[in-house]
């Protein structure tokens, strides 16, 4: 199971490295590299919150019985970052390097709050209630890298 956590956790950091890196190209008004770093961040944030969503949350779910506790706060979540994300993209498509670099701050403080609560809270109550999280995990090819 710690590694299976260890796992989530560092593809919070992979997901972290590449917004940072999109970020350093919209302040440089770099429209191509911030294309190709906005699409990596995209697929491993998207994937990331597959992996979560059809295998973690569904088997916390299971162990525990709690279908409207700590998963339902993180899916609300992921669905507000999936909305940031959008945003994201249509902004810098239109090269609205302000408005991206503004939306980009909100995004990534919201990542950074929620990380921190999947983290801090859920990813220990996982922990303590599944059995072979590692088993699960070991199917699934999502990453933070592409």
């Amino acid at each position: 199971m710690s590694d299976a956590i260890t796992r989530l956790i560092f593809q919070h950091h992979e997901c972290d490295d590449l917004l940072a890196r999109l970020e350093a190209a919209v302040q440089q008004r770099d429209l191509y590299t911030g294309q190709r770093y906005f699409h990596e961040a995209e697929q491993a944030m998207l994937a990331h919150f597959e992996l979560e969503e059809t295998v973690l949350f569904p088997a916390f779910e299971s162990a525990t019985g709690l279908l409207h506790g700590p998963t339902e706060v993180m899916r609300d979540e992921h669905y507000a970052m999936r909305d940031l994300l959008e945003n994201c993209r249509s902004l810098l498509l239109a090269e609205d390097y302000a408005a991206l670099q503004a939306e980009l701050d909100t995004l990534f403080i919201f990542i950074q709050q929620h990380n921190a609560k999947e983290e801090g809270v859920l990813y220990p109550m996982c922990r303590a209630h599944i059995g072979d999280l590692g088993a699960l995990l070991a199917h699934t090819h999502a990453s933070c890298t592409t």
